[in-house]
């Protein structure tokens, strides 16, 4: 455990900060589609609405809030480069985002993060130190590295500006499908929650907001309930995205303030709802980006008769480790 977060914490990010990213964003990112299926639409007994950051720029949802970051450094800071820690998705999105704005990137990336995430965020010309994550903290790595060399740090997650990005993502599904009764999102380290459920909560505010997040790696749901931070050490799930240790000093109070409810998933339901949207959508999603999904193809979330947004928050499956996700079938 750590220490507790008062109610009383002045919030970080508001509406109108997602909406003043929603206005730098355009014609930067994509406005992404959404899809329905009337097969899950039947399994889950209610009308879901899949918001398929899948299809965004470098894959996932972080574009918007690395963008958004970025977009908005002094000229100085911009000079001096930015640094960050990433398994992946961050990575390839502060890395497209400084490459687009003229900013050198540097990304602190785990030894054993996915090959596909690597080699994009390389393509997009970050460079990349790698550590192992059962000896180093990537946090206090980033910080020595960012004081010999002036860099600005952009955490995943933790960041005003990051929030306010990811939060445009709800923006954009209110704005296509009108007003929601649920509202699933994938949690690791809150910043995608977080933002999500700000934008929610002032465009549809009867909506419940509700994270989820791999057995696994249930710091924000134990979190959530105990109102005061936990924390999980290297997590052994597949949703490589939701490995974060813990929520962020500024996520926490955040998700406090308009999330409804954490839950969790298993592996299995992380599987099987991956192979669901690779076979029956079309969809390819990655493990993480399956989360909000698993909780209603499972029964976890009860949502009979209800229209339900679901955030699927990235693509970036390394293809040569399908063997690895699903058993071989006889």
């Amino acid at each position: 455990m750590i220490d507790n977060f008062s109610n009383s914490i002045a919030l970080p990010v508001s509406i109108a900060d997602i909406e003043s990213a929603a206005t730098r964003l355009n014609g930067q990112v994509n406005r992404t589609p959404v899809f329905t299926s009337h097969t899950f639409n039947k399994i889950a007994n209610s009308q879901v609405f899949f918001k398929c950051e899948n299809f965004q720029r470098t894959g996932s949802f972080k574009f918007r809030g690395a963008y958004n970051a970025l977009s908005q450094l002094s000229v100085e800071q911009k000079q001096q480069g930015v640094l960050t820690f990433s398994s992946g998705n961050h990575a390839q999105a502060i890395a497209l985002a400084g490459q687009l704005l003229g900013i050198s990137t540097t990304i602190i990336m785990p030894a054993d993060a996915p090959i596909v995430k690597q080699e994009a965020t390389r393509g997009y010309g970050a460079e990349i130190i790698f550590y192992e994550r059962s000896q180093t903290s990537r946090e206090e790595l980033c910080q020595q590295i960012a004081s010999d060399r002036g860099s600005t740090i952009i955490p995943p997650y933790d960041h005003p500006h990051v929030i306010a990005g990811q939060g445009t993502t709800a923006l954009e599904l209110i704005e296509e499908v009108g007003e929601l009764d649920l509202l699933l999102v994938c949690c690791g380290g809150g910043g995608l929650l977080s933002g999500c459920a700000i934008a929610t909560k002032a465009r549809s505010p009867q909506c419940r907001v509700i994270g989820v997040e791999p057995e696994q790696a249930d710091d924000a749901a134990r979190s959530f309930r105990t109102k005061t931070l936990q924390t999980v050490d290297n997590p052994d799930t597949i949703a490589d995205g939701a490995r974060t240790p813990f929520l962020g000093k500024l996520t926490f109070p955040l998700i406090l303030h308009y999330v409804d409810d954490i839950v969790t998933v298993s592996e299995d339901a992380i599987r099987k709802t991956m192979f669901f949207m690779w076979e029956r959508m079309k969809l390819v999603v990655e493990p993480t980006g399956t989360l909000a999904a698993a909780a209603l193809l499972e029964n976890i979330v009860k949502a009979e008769g209800l229209r339900v947004g679901v955030i699927v928050s990235g693509g970036n499956v390394d293809l040569k480790l399908v063997n690895q996700f699903f058993p071989p079938i006889n």
